[in-house]
């Protein structure tokens, strides 16, 4: 059963994932700044206060989070997020051949590494975005992070990577078997419409550093 004290803390987790505070985090949901603070998690006379489901909502949507992700922040763990080394790839390394393998995983040793809480995703690795075509969510040096294997629905953040090795960041459009439609995150950008023969490999954005 879920207690009081794991929802806060997995709010906290979330809101270190993204170097926010808490308050932060309730700022950048749109909610008060004081949403999150540790005085309003009990009454003044000392009932437990748990979060809402609409401040979950708002917190998931302003970070791009799953529901699922948001779960696997919780723990029992007490004093500090529970985190994993995963390998920074950059933009240029991303397109270039012997960086990964057939499945579009990381390859090799000498990675630079970024801490990020531990999930039960597998191969997860960090591209840190260089220019600005994926602006304005996401801008010239934050680090996305990539989850291979993860499953994709349409509206998901994907780095795609085509066999002609260009590398790009878009938002999954209508599938089907002869095609996939890829919408540009920066208006300035053109959509693309790509066969699945063409695609080296297409991951799920699951976090972003900023």
């Amino acid at each position: 059963m879920l207690t009081h004290g794991q929802i806060w803390e997995a709010i906290d987790r979330l809101a270190a994932a993204y170097n926010m505070t808490p308050s932060g985090l309730a700022r950048r949901a749109g909610l008060d700044p004081t949403t999150f603070n540790p005085s309003k998690r009990t009454t003044p006379q000392g009932k437990l206060r748990w979060p809402s489901t609409e401040s979950v909502s708002k917190i998931l949507k302003a970070t791009g989070a799953t529901m699922g992700e948001f779960v696997a922040l919780i723990g029992d763990q007490v004093g500090g997020v529970p985190q994993a080394r995963i390998p920074i790839i950059g933009y240029a390394q991303a397109g270039a051949e012997g960086y990964f393998d057939d499945a579009g995983y990381p390859v090799g040793e000498g990675w630079d590494e970024v801490l990020f809480p531990n999930i039960k995703e597998s191969h997860v690795f960090a591209l840190e975005v260089s220019g600005d075509s994926m602006a304005p969510l996401y801008r010239d040096g934050d680090l996305i992070i990539v989850a291979p294997g993860a499953p994709l629905r349409r509206g998901d953040r994907v780095v795609a990577r085509t066999k002609g090795g260009e590398v790009m960041a878009k938002e999954v459009g209508r599938q089907t078997a002869t095609r996939i439609e890829l919408r540009s995150l920066n208006p300035s950008y053109e959509d693309r419409i790509l066969e699945p023969e063409e695609i080296a490999w297409m991951h799920r954005i699951i976090w972003a550093s900023q």
